[in-house]
């Protein structure tokens, strides 16, 4: 069985590894370490949990123990997409190197600029960077590339799925053509495998597994979930979400929740401390200050759940994970695989339960071709069919009942006026259109002074529904838009044009 000791590290290196507890490298470790002494450039594909950030931080530790840095001139280079996954590989460096008299820099956002520029002034033998921040140090005249003698690209797919390959690219070709190249994934997108094409010369590959596989000793599941109600699939997901954990017992000791997005990573969050689960949310859009302390909280053992987006899904080194839960079936299917690599590292066991709705099936699907598994379903800890079609049946009697009664008091005011309508008019009065309304409301040729006289016999015999409905009808505007109620008799200058209009006047003779 190989170990460090017989991988031609420098002495100082293996002995920060063996205080660090290490006696026997991963085979990832085994398989890159050696030609990465040899100064040849390396392509490492191995699942996410096998110890890939010391397959490249031991060898570059052993390299640059001899030499020294220049004012803004690093001699090293490891990108990395997100910033928690900088600030790891800085601690990995701080492991292995307590002995080794190296300086190193953290770029990475959220942090103020001014205490970077004071490092790279300084001068730094490793600068560990997130694309992003890299790139705004190079354009404002703080950062000289042209010395970088070993460049790392760490979880190259999550690069590409954050949109970092024309930044890796650039980065690239700001660095020496003669450098040596360490790229480490635990996936190959065709996308990536050109980069590697173009950027890595004569690289010895090496595969310890197959691409996008699950560790063994991870025990893995699915519930399917169906909703009662379209409007109730949040609440009631978060509901399952806790029963699963709570079925989980003594088991689960800590979890990490993965969401697909990030206002759900802060429901959820809010939704498990309001239920008294120790829980706290990290994602991308939280102040960095804040995101260190949850992180370091729950690496403590202070935070029992953490709820994350996928930022935290790819290479966070928390070995004690004992669970990790999938709220959402996630978009991307390589994405399933560096989630669930958060627990069961290091030989341990792990649990992964992911909640799948109908409209995720096909995410599902396409996790299983990826993994070439099909993941076992789970009863639903709820009851499943039982309990829930007793929540359907109440969801959907609760509606109904209320829109009922919504739909009666609504119906009270105009039965009544229906009713005065159907009284004031003839039974054998055709319905009236709009297009016929106007001949209709053309009252009968009779005297002003009779139809003056009839008006008040008329409102004397309106019910006092049918008087408030016409004043709320304002200036003689019924319901049907004549005047007044159906039968109203308004005398106007329409059709009809009273006698006296056509009456001569004889001057009377003086």
């Amino acid at each position: 069985m190989t170990k460090f000791t017989d991988l031609k590290l420098n002495p100082k290196v293996l002995k920060a590894v063996e205080e660090a507890g290490y006696e026997s490298p991963t085979p990832i470790q085994a398989g890159a370490i050696p030609p990465a002494l040899e100064g040849r450039d390396v392509l490492g594909i191995a699942q996410t949990g096998t110890g890939k950030t010391a397959s490249f931080t031991l060898p570059m530790i052993t390299q640059l123990a001899r030499g020294r840095a220049r004012a803004r001139m690093p001699r090293s280079l490891v990108l990395c997409p997100t910033r928690e996954l900088a600030a790891q590989v800085a601690e990995n460096f701080d492991t292995y190197s307590k002995y080794v008299k190296l300086t190193k820099a953290l770029l990475i956002g959220g942090v103020s600029f001014k205490e970077q520029d004071t490092l790279i002034d300084k001068g730094v033998d490793v600068l560990i960077a997130t694309p992003g921040r890299l790139l705004d140090h190079f354009e404002r005249g703080k950062l000289i590339l042209n010395d970088v003698k070993v460049m790392v690209v760490d979880e190259a797919d999550r690069m590409l799925d954050m949109g970092f390959i024309p930044d890796i690219e650039r980065i690239f070709g700001l660095t020496p053509f003669t450098r040596q190249t360490l790229f480490f994934s635990a996936t190959m997108a065709p996308e990536i495998e050109r980069i590697t094409n173009t950027f890595l010369s004569n690289p010895e590959r090496i595969e310890v597994a197959r691409q996008a596989t699950t560790s063994e000793n991870i025990t893995q599941g699915v519930v399917m979930f169906k909703a009662s109600r379209k409007d109730r699939e949040g609440s009631e997901k978060r509901k399952l979400l806790r029963t699963i954990i709570d079925a989980e017992g003594e088991k689960c000791t800590n979890a990490i929740i993965f969401c697909n997005r990030k206002t759900d990573v802060d429901v959820v969050a809010k939704s498990l401390k309001k239920y008294g689960y120790d829980a706290a949310p990290i994602h991308g859009d939280l102040d960095q200050s804040q995101r260190t302390r949850t992180l370091d909280g729950f690496r403590g053992g202070d935070l029992r759940f953490l709820v994350a987006s996928d930022v935290a899904a790819r290479g966070l080194d928390v070995p004690a994970v004992s669970h990790v839960f999938n709220f959402d079936v996630p978009s991307h299917a390589e994405d399933y695989v560096h989630r669930i690599g958060r627990t069961g590292r290091a030989g341990r066991d792990g649990t992964a339960i992911m909640i799948c709705v109908p409209r995720d099936e096909r995410n599902l699907e396409d996790v299983e071709r990826l993994v070439q598994n099909a993941i076992p379903r789970l009863d639903n800890p709820l009851g499943g069919g039982k309990r829930a079609e007793e929540a359907a049946v109440e969801a959907d009697e609760k509606p109904k009942t209320r829109s009922r009664s919504r739909k009666a008091k609504v119906e009270e005011v105009p039965a009544v006026e229906d009713a005065v309508v159907e009284e004031a008019a003839p039974e054998d009065k055709p319905k009236r259109t709009r297009r016929s309304r106007k001949k209709d409301d053309a009252p009968a040729e009779a005297p002003v002074v009779e139809a003056e006289a009839e008006a008040p016999v008329e409102e004397a015999e309106k019910p006092r529904g049918e008087e408030k409905r016409r004043s709320r009808g304002g200036r003689g505007r019924g319901r049907d838009g004549g005047g007044g109620g159906r039968d109203n008799k308004v005398v106007g200058l329409g059709d009809h044009t009273p006698e006296f209009i056509g009456l001569s006047f004889a001057e009377r003779p003086s």
